[in-house]
């Protein structure tokens, strides 16, 4: 017994319309962390705020918040450097505050004192009562 014949020309009745097998929503890991959250350095916020501070107030305060930016800043670029801290960038920003203003401090410092000594020193410069 054979089968039928079927024309492969033929119109096929229409079949209904189904979504296909329903499939489960993929799962994805969750969100992968590369570099985990590090604390930041002390040092470096430290440094930042009196790099302002002194940019601010700088020459008032007599450029002390700059010093202490200027030292705070290169401990902070210690600890930051293995990457074990993060703050690298305040650090940064808190010596270019604090050399904006201890720069010229410092010479304006060393000017007068050398001024000073030549002045004590060349007995021809006499002030006048």
């Amino acid at each position: 017994m054979g089968y039928p014949q079927q024309d492969p020309y033929q119109q096929q009745p229409p079949v209904p319309y189904s979504p296909g097998p329903a499939y489960p929503a993929p799962m994805y890991p969750g969100p992968v962390i590369v570099n985990p959250q590090v604390p930041a350095s002390g040092m470096a916020t430290a440094s930042m705020v009196l790099g302002i501070l002194g940019v601010l107030g700088g020459w008032c305060l007599l450029g002390i918040p700059c010093i202490i930016a200027v030292v705070c800043g290169h401990i902070a670029l210690t600890q930051t450097k293995d990457g074990s801290k993060s703050g690298r960038g305040q650090a940064v920003a808190g010596l270019i505050m604090g050399y904006l203003v201890v720069g010229p401090a410092i010479a304006l410092f060393f000017l007068v004192v050398v001024g000073g000594i030549a002045g004590s020193v060349d007995p021809s410069v006499n002030p006048t009562p």
